[in-house]
């Protein structure tokens, strides 16, 4: 009887569901017509009646832009020249001058030539202002100049930039450029290899495999795999790096979804390069997404030990959609899951505070968690290292001067006055510490602290009120005390200070990779995890082999 009650009911229940969908589904999409009606209405309305000439394509692409900031900050629109861009940022490649090049109080400046890249070969440096880019002056150009560094492979240009107040012209011929996603392996010695990983592009695991099995030749029995400030990138390719370090067929990452085919587990599918070689991964606040899936499944599958400070905390999965006329969405489609089931998404952009902001998940909030052998792990805020180190942030003042380009201005200098430094490690001593606090004054640089700004900012007002004058005695007091302050703190902060103008030096003289090679030899966290791995007792013991 209970039987025949229950095949009674399925029909109008299933039936009560579909009529509920349909009709939710119906009042949506009138909802959504509605919307796009109105807003189309206004949009012509706008174009056609505005007083001064209007850009449409401009103000529509701000208009999307600023509609899907409201959801989170990862579901974006590309126009056509964004798409350009989505496209270096997954598979490291480009046409191009292959440099970081920015635009400061409106000059353009080399911050950084690559290696071996048309830049480079064309024997421009950090430093150097690019003041002509062949017909075009770039005094008065107000437009985005570094477009007018792009164009086919093997394309000439012809440049002027000053150099130490010096005129020069160059050639830059045009070449595909390849940001490696692995900008730097090494043995750091006898039996350790150790590995960055920038980025997870659709090179990334490839790059990573060939490291490995180099090393591995070299005779590396440990490796460290360092992810720290990488931001991500391509999920598949951290599927496939721990691939590198897992068995075939294991669970790496699990995607949820409102929409059924976003739902996927995602497992290993190839056969590993070595389950059994001891294994530290190194990850800080600003690795996210990608870094955090390959982080998490190799903590909760008790493969590695993860050191360093909490991860950044992104459990949010995009997906790009192709738009009509060569524009694109990235999307946020669904929440991803390490393999202990764990979604160490911090933010909840679905609940915001008063001034709009996402809220963090509160540390008593987070879920525990259990690894394959039983270690207890977290949800709620990002990957937690088994072994934390201090977390390194800048000073206050020493954000400003790193911020201001002071110490890149000053290395630029030094680099001039010391060119046959070669590979040679210098010790920035006490007087070269003088020496740019000399600098510093003799630039009259501002060092603009949110302290200072404030300061600025409320003499400005007063001028607006016109009541300046009559606290000029008293800002000005206040000025200088402010000042004195910022030199006593520019004291407290030496070591910091001579630490970040020393690496500036090495990678003027010895490019990016210098700059890791020194990471290896002084780098607290490398050491930390060096430590760890020459004591198998210890290794043992934090993963209960």
């Amino acid at each position: 009887m209970l039987a025949i009650l229950k095949k009674r009911y399925i029909i109008p229940l299933v039936a009560t569901g579909l009529l509920f969908i349909g009709a939710s589904f119906q009042s949506d999409f009138f909802e959504i017509a509605k919307q796009i009606e109105i807003f189309t209405t206004l949009f012509k309305t706008v174009n056609m009646n505005y007083v001064d000439e209007t850009n449409p394509g401009d103000l529509m692409d701000t208009a999307i832009k600023n509609m899907l900031a409201e959801l989170d900050p990862y579901t974006v629109y590309f126009n056509e020249q964004d798409v350009v861009k989505f496209k270096i940022n997954n598979t490291g490649e480009y046409t191009g001058i292959g440099a970081i090049i920015t635009r400061k109080e409106g000059k353009l400046i080399v911050k950084e030539p690559y290696k071996g890249c048309p830049a480079d070969k064309a024997g421009l440096k950090a430093g150097d202002e690019i003041i002509q880019i062949g017909d075009i002056n770039l005094v008065d150009f107000k437009e985005n100049a570094g477009q007018l560094l792009k164009g086919a492979k093997n394309a000439k240009i012809n440049i002027k930039f000053k150099r130490q107040g010096k005129t020069n012209t160059t050639q830059l011929v045009l070449d595909e450029v390849e940001v490696k996603a692995v900008p730097f392996f090494a043995k750091i010695d006898d039996k350790t290899g150790y590995i960055v990983l920038n980025q997870f592009t659709n090179k990334a695991a490839q790059q990573t495999k060939e490291a490995l099995e180099q090393l591995k030749r070299e005779g590396a029995e440990k490796i460290i795999l360092d992810l720290r400030g990488n931001p991500g990138g391509l999920l598949n390719e951290a599927v496939t790096i721990c691939n590198l370090f897992v068995p075939k067929n294991e669970v790496i990452v699990t995607t949820k979804s409102k929409i059924e085919k976003h739902n996927n587990v995602y497992k290993t599918t190839r056969e590993p390069i070595d389950t059994e070689i001891p294994l530290v991964v190194i990850v800080d606040g600003k690795s996210a997404s990608a870094s955090e899936i390959v982080a998490g499944a190799l903590q909760d599958l008790d493969r590695a030990i993860i050191v360093g400070t909490r991860s950044f905390g992104k459990g949010l999965v995009q997906r790009p959609i192709d738009l009509s006329y060569g524009t694109q969405l990235k999307i946020t489609i669904s929440r991803y899951y390490t393999p202990s089931g764990r979604c160490i998404q911090a933010l909840d952009y679905t609940h915001k505070d008063k001034n709009g902001k996402a809220i963090r998940t509160a540390s008593e909030n987070y879920t525990a968690f259990k690894t394959r052998k039983g270690r207890t792990v977290y949800d709620g805020g990002g990957i937690l290292p088994d072994i934390e180190t201090t977390e390194t942030k800048l000073n206050s003042i020493t954000e400003a001067i790193v911020r201001n380009d002071a110490i890149f201005d000053f290395v630029t200098d030094y680099y001039y006055k010391n060119p046959n430094l070669g590979k040679t490690i210098p010790i920035i001593d006490d007087a070269d510490f003088e020496s740019f606090k000399q600098f510093l004054k003799k630039e009259k640089f501002n060092f603009d602290t949110d302290t200072e700004l404030a300061l600025k900012n409320m003499l400005v007002l007063a001028k607006k009120e016109k009541i300046d004058a009559a606290i000029a005695v008293e800002y000005q007091q206040l000025l200088l005390s402010l000042q004195k302050s910022e030199e006593i703190l520019l004291n407290q902060n030496q070591k910091e200070i001579k630490n970040l103008i020393l690496e500036e030096i090495i990678k003027r003289y010895q490019y990016k990779e210098g700059l890791y090679l020194y990471y290896t030899k002084s780098n607290t966290e490398i050491r930390k995890a060096l430590t760890i791995l020459n004591d198998q007792k210890e290794y043992n013991t934090l993963l209960k082999i």
